[in-house]
């Protein structure tokens, strides 16, 4: 069973750019680590302080081993240790899902007629 961490984040607004880098590290680093990075996502209208970040793993085992790997990296422990000393990031929540079948990346089918 696939699953996807799903990773809530409270920022500072003001260190947008901040959490932005420390963001595109991560597209480095989690699919070294083995992870397969869906994105991460900022504000862009309506709440100022809220991101996202979305991972999936094959299973609790492979989320497991990846995070066994982040701890080795260097580049992991340095994009960790960059968020605590610039401290962008205020709240972390991590939950777990599972997708429902049929609803994954769907794309809108277009209706010529309303164009």
């Amino acid at each position: 069973m696939a699953i996807t961490c799903f990773i809530r984040y409270r920022i500072d607004p003001f260190q947008r750019e901040g959490f932005r880098r420390y963001a595109e590290n991560w597209g480095r680093i989690i699919p070294r680590c083995g992870g397969n990075l869906i994105g991460y996502f900022l504000p862009h209208e309506g709440t100022n302080d809220e991101a996202w970040g979305l991972v999936s793993f094959d299973s609790l085992a492979a989320y497991e081993a990846y995070r066994t790997r982040l701890k080795l990296d260097d580049e992991a422990r340095a994009n960790f240790a960059l968020a605590q000393e610039q401290r962008f990031i205020l709240r972390e929540e991590r939950s777990f899902t599972e997708v429902v079948d049929g609803t994954l990346q769907r794309e809108a089918i277009h209706d010529r007629r309303d164009l």
